[in-house]
């Protein structure tokens, strides 16, 4: 079908992708607070509308998260896809992979860094999510070790992972010159047991 022969679209365009609406509301959130600035706030600043907002999140703090199951199934298609290497290094690349969203979105993602290590409302969706990835990293740990012995390996593998990914953001905003990449091979490198 050529461009002359589709249908035309009706309606009005689409005004903001969820990621470009969650990138403006983490500027506002870390420019002003997160606690200071409103959905009302973030609605009139973008130029949409309230029930526009609502249409992409559920609440404020859900910005934060908008790329979360993109990332986490990125991560599932790494670990998926990979050879019969070690299990732990392909989990740290598997990781990187899925949350460096290249340079052009440094300031995106420096932002929820930011919002996850600081603001308390977005901190409680966090352990949510926290638990999704630890899941799929104790399951594929337990399919390619197994559950040997007391069964313990796999979830202390699954909560390092997360604790060298908090910690590799950490560093990550404390080191500005650096890459996020680089930043969490470094954590993973000294926390994920071997």
């Amino acid at each position: 079908m050529t461009d002359s022969q589709r249908p035309a679209r009706v309606g009005r365009p689409a005004s903001t992708t969820a990621h470009a609406l969650a990138a403006h509301a983490q500027r506002l959130f870390v420019e002003r607070g997160f606690d200071h600035v409103g959905v009302d706030d973030i609605a009139a600043s973008a130029g949409i509308s309230r029930r526009t907002f609502f249409r992409y999140f559920g609440s404020k703090a859900d910005v934060v998260w908008v790329e979360s199951d993109a990332e986490l199934a990125a991560f599932r298609a790494g670990l998926a896809a990979a050879g019969a290497a070690d299990p732990v290094g392909v989990i740290g690349e598997a990781f990187v992979a899925a949350l460096d969203h290249g340079s052009n979105e440094d300031e995106w993602a420096r932002h929820r860094a930011q919002l996850i290590l600081t603001a308390p409302a977005v901190q409680a969706h966090a352990t949510e999510v926290y638990g999704q990835w630890r899941a799929v990293v104790r399951d594929y740990v337990t399919a390619r070790c197994g559950a040997q012995g007391d069964g313990s390996y796999p979830i202390a593998v699954a909560h390092a992972v997360i604790a060298a990914s908090t910690a590799a953001h950490e560093l990550w905003l404390e080191r500005p010159e650096s890459s996020l990449a680089e930043c969490m091979r470094v954590m993973f490198t000294q926390m994920l047991p071997r």
